[in-house]
């Protein structure tokens, strides 16, 4: 069978040029430009690569932006006290706490401080929960990249079984309960596998739709694939390779290679779902500032 490459990066342009159209048309009527802000704590090199992504974007789309930095070293109330001066600052629109935190931090108490109506990376058990009951929210940024891919791509997702590996709230929990909502895409039967799951190869082959997000380079081998599957990989691991000239390189959780041949739709890592992240925070940043911001 041969496969369609399910293109997050061109996809992405796409729609960055669609928002930017939609901001050119609010400065042509007197509005400012949407803000999104980001707060980034010590020097991660996977932050900052993540940091540059959003601040390119950001200038893509004709937001303003701002990146504020902290030392490794700040404390937990310092950086409680930056979260409250960006809820109460009403030119930001969005902003975002870049994780993790360091170890001294605690995350959850830093994105529990974060306004609902400025959380853009949609983390806020405000906006989680409403997205479980199906109310209007802001979606975590991956899921949310990934149900843009399925309905771009006019990929069917109504009666049809999806495994989803991996339980974290940023990706695999999220991402279980959209599809299984009564929506489109949605309509699925959505199983949520992860470590403590005895048969996954059984239920990975019986699945028409497999999202990966477990953060284990090649972990889905051709044998446990359908012919015709579609197959969304999230995950992002360094990998050495000595005939890069960095010493190493990016893949994902599928074994392309093996598994491409298979599907009738896959993603490629990079350039799959990553680019789709980055361009659903400028979406959620985009609402935050018609929503909250722009006088009615």
């Amino acid at each position: 069978m041969s496969y369609k490459l399910l293109d997050g990066k061109a996809l992405s342009t796409e729609i960055k040029l669609e928002i930017k159209a939609e901001v050119d048309q609010l400065l042509s009527k007197g509005f400012r430009a949407p803000h999104l802000s980001a707060i980034l704590v010590g020097n991660n090199p996977a932050s900052e690569a993540y940091m540059k992504n959003k601040v390119r974007s950001c200038e893509q789309v004709g937001f303003s932006s701002d990146l504020i930095r902290r030392p490794v070293e700040a404390s937990e109330e310092e950086i409680l006290d930056l979260v409250n001066q960006l809820n109460n600052d009403d030119h930001i629109d969005g902003f975002i706490v870049q994780l993790p935190l360091p170890d001294h931090i605690d995350d959850n108490k830093v994105l529990l401080k974060i306004d609902p109506k400025k959380d853009v990376d949609g983390f806020h058990p405000f906006n989680f929960g409403s997205m479980a009951q199906g109310l209007d929210a802001f979606l975590p940024a991956t899921p949310y990249g990934i149900m843009l891919i399925l309905e771009r791509y006019n990929i069917d997702t109504s009666g049809k079984k999806v495994l989803v590996l991996g339980r974290s709230n940023i990706v695999g929990t999220p991402i279980s309960i959209l599809l299984s909502r009564k929506s489109n895409p949605g309509n699925s039967t959505v199983t949520l596998a992860h470590s403590r799951t005895s048969n996954i190869k059984e239920i990975c082959k019986q699945s028409d739709i497999v999202i990966s997000a477990l953060g284990k380079p090649f972990f889905i081998t051709a044998d446990m694939v359908k012919q015709g599957a579609v197959v969304i990989d999230v995950g992002i691991n360094r990998i050495d390779d000595l005939s890069k000239k960095s010493g190493s390189r990016l893949v994902g959780d599928v074994d392309f290679n093996g598994v491409a041949p298979l599907c009738s739709y896959i993603t490629p890592v990079p350039g799959g779902v990553g680019p789709m992240t980055v361009c659903s925070l400028m979406l959620n940043t985009l609402k935050a500032f018609k929503k909250y911001r722009m006088p009615s």
